[in-house]
């Protein structure tokens, strides 16, 4: 008669921010068989995880790339030995690779087909048939054995190499504790050599090891038995002389009544007022840690040389183990440093190992990035936002930093942020082992510096309306008188000759005004045509000329050799060159020369340059009008906006070009030089 069997219940944990995955489960799995637990989050489920009762975990991957990594790596430490399905979408999941190694079972994709989940459940649940156990070979004892006195003496002597075990073992306690190892160490040395006193020496505390120089410094003593206090309160050994001199110099043992010793009365004075026989340097395998000094045996018996050889081995591991505590308090000591700026840097500085552990994360962190309402008390790795999770994590697996970023989170969009990532790497390794993430809060730097730009741009607007209202107001006030006698003195010749004189300076004022507006308006070369350069200079004197009528102003033009066709805006050129031009004739009105000079060369990198020279007769610039001459709203002269030549720059730049303004020397004129890429030339 077959006996029924009892079905174990199975627990199958499913983590999915969507209900169609566990849903699907609950339908295709046996419900007398597994029971489907459902949560959102990983945290959700820690009572589950700590407990034990998962027998398998389901995730779905349809958030995708690197959160699902995290999670899988979080219950993989948690769960080291549950089995692990994921479901992702219907084309291959990008971290699917990542998946295997880090223990999955199977990656597969949606929809959950019933038949394959159930399969794969069954195989991943299900333990393996424990094989039979092996059956010890069983030989025959001999015939006879024989116990001689050594089998029967084996006991006791197993019984004195656990006790010593025991007491070397009571020095592992202070391992990082100098202090107490060095005690522990001297009462283990009395007990086996029968010292009555000993002292060690050490020198300051060097975690980097390597020789002392002499004359650098003395050995002050750390641990004694047997003497007094107050003696070693004022007793140090030197690096250059007496014992400690020659131990640093020789590195062996010294006895008091050695030839080295017994000719060096310092030597002899040192052993007296410490009452000992003995020195054995402390080496750490690369330089000289300290020094050991101790007495004969209490019954008065000299240490052999042959014990002596013995215990010099377990000096030089003790020198190890100082070293090694000496380098520990370094480590924390740098550690507790960095925490304590860390801890006082207005900016969020998050440490983060490879593992995606919270290494270390100061108070501005966890104020800007803990959740409210989150189900752990510390903070993790998954408080971060998902971008700079993400980037952090790409840094851990690439081992590559990344440049400053911009973070602006969705939940606060006024807040602006500069995110830094940097790299831990130690020396010769491949990979990362952690990660810093520096994160300053510009968002008050932001809006101010918006101020700023919102001031200079009203300022800006304040001066060009003062200085717009000032210049059309002159033009406007000749009109304005002509228009009130307009009616009483229209018949009049003079009055008509007035009249078209001023409706004539009026127009030139202002349609040079909106030129100068619509230039500096534009941003770009609108039309580009084949101008020659020689007319194009022409014109624009002539231009000059109209807004300056100086009966006395020449034009001197020297050109090159082979004449230069411009491929530009003919019109905004022209009118660069008229302002250069007008410049050069209001500097001496009176008796105006205008010198210009046009040539061609290549520079460096092969590109043919046009350049136009303008030389005045008056009295040129002086250094401080050189330099502002060409920013706005800049004069020397008591009418006019100022904008003759930063229009010049404006068009000058848009055709990649440049404006160099010379202040002259004592008696010498300043220049204007225009420089213009050649795009064509040709021979007239």
């Amino acid at each position: 008669m077959e006996c029924d069997r009892t079905i174990e219940m199975k627990t199958l944990l499913v983590l999915a921010l969507h209900p169609e995955v566990p849903e699907a489960a609950r339908a295709a799995l046996n419900p007398g068989q597994y029971r489907v637990i459902h949560r959102l989050h990983l945290e959700e489920a820690e009572p589950l995880l700590t407990t034990g009762l998962i027998d398998a975990c389901l995730l779905d991957a349809e958030s995708g790339g690197v959160p699902g990594v995290w999670v899988l790596e979080k219950l993989r430490r948690r769960l080291p030995r549950c089995p692990i399905l994921v479901y992702a979408g219907e084309r291959p999941w990008e971290l699917e690779e990542e998946a295997y190694l880090l223990g999955v079972a199977h990656v597969l994709a949606k929809p959950v087909r019933p038949r394959v989940l159930n399969v794969l459940l069954e195989r991943a649940v299900t333990p393996a048939p424990a094989s039979p156990p092996l059956r010890p070979e069983v030989r025959p004892l001999p015939a006879r054995v024989i116990l001689d006195s050594s089998s029967l003496q084996s006991a006791p002597s197993a019984s004195a190499a656990l006790a010593a075990l025991r007491d070397f073992t009571g020095i592992l306690t202070h391992s990082l504790d100098a202090d107490g190892l060095l005690e522990k160490f001297l009462r283990q040395l009395r007990a086996i050599l029968g010292v009555n006193r000993a002292a060690i020496f050490l020198k300051p505390s060097q975690p980097s090891g390597g020789e002392t120089a002499a004359g650098s410094g003395r050995m002050r003593p750390a641990c004694a038995i047997g003497l007094s206090t107050g003696l070693l309160e004022h007793f140090e050994l030197s690096f250059e002389t007496g014992i400690g001199g020659f131990l640093v110099r020789q590195g062996r043992i010294l006895r008091q009544d050695s030839p080295e010793a017994l000719a060096d009365g310092e030597m002899q004075k040192e052993f007296e007022l410490l009452g000992t026989q003995v020195a054995i340097p402390i080496l750490d395998r690369e330089s000289l840690v300290g020094v050991a000094v101790f007495d004969g045996r209490v019954t008065g018996e000299p240490i052999l040389n042959r014990e002596l050889e013995l215990i010099f081995p377990l000096f030089e591991e003790l020198g190890l183990a100082v070293r090694n505590i000496w380098l520990h308090d370094q480590l924390a000591t740098n550690h507790e440093l960095m925490v304590d700026v860390l801890r006082e840097l207005s900016s969020a500085c998050i440490v983060v190992s490879r593992d995606l552990a919270i290494l270390h994360a100061n108070q501005a962190a966890r104020q800007l990035f803990r959740r409210a309402g989150s189900p752990h008390a510390g903070f993790e790795f998954t408080d971060l936002p998902q971008t700079l999770g993400s980037k952090v994590y790409q840094v851990l697996r690439t081992g590559t930093g990344l440049a400053s970023f911009r973070h602006q989170p969705a939940e606060a969009p006024g807040s602006v942020y500069q995110v830094t990532i940097v790299p831990f790497q130690r020396q010769h390794a491949s990979v990362p082992s952690s990660a810093l993430l520096v994160v300053e809060d510009h968002t008050q730097a932001e809006q101010f510096h918006q101020l700023e730009i919102e001031t200079a741009n009203l300022r800006l607007v304040k001066t060009m309306a003062d200085r717009l209202a000032h210049e059309v107001g002159n033009a406007l006030v000749p009109l304005s008188t002509h228009q009130q006698l307009l009616g009483e003195r229209f018949k009049d010749p003079d009055f008509r000759a007035s009249l078209d004189v001023a409706m004539s300076e009026s127009v030139k004022r202002v349609s040079r005004l909106t030129s100068q507006m619509r230039y500096l308006a534009r941003d770009a070369v609108l039309t580009r045509q084949a101008v020659p350069l020689a007319q194009l200079v022409e014109e624009a004197f002539k231009e000059a000329h109209r807004h300056q009528p100086a009966k006395s102003a020449r034009l001197l033009q020297e050109e090159s050799t082979q004449p230069v066709i411009l491929a530009g805006d003919g019109s905004a050129l022209r009118h660069a060159l008229s302002e250069v031009l007008l410049n050069a004739i209001q500097a001496n009105p009176a008796e105006a020369k205008v010198r210009v000079r046009t040539f061609t060369d290549d520079d460096d990198h092969g590109q043919s340059w046009v350049h136009v020279e303008v030389t005045d007769n008056g009295a040129g610039f002086t250094e401080e009008a050189a330099r502002k001459v060409p920013t706005p709203f800049f004069t020397t002269r008591t009418v006019g906006l100022g904008l003759g030549l930063c229009v010049v720059r404006r068009i000058v730049e848009t055709h990649q070009g440049r404006l160099l303004i010379s202040a002259g020397g004592p008696g010498q004129p300043g220049t204007v030089k225009i420089s213009l890429p050649q795009q064509n030339s040709a021979a007239a």
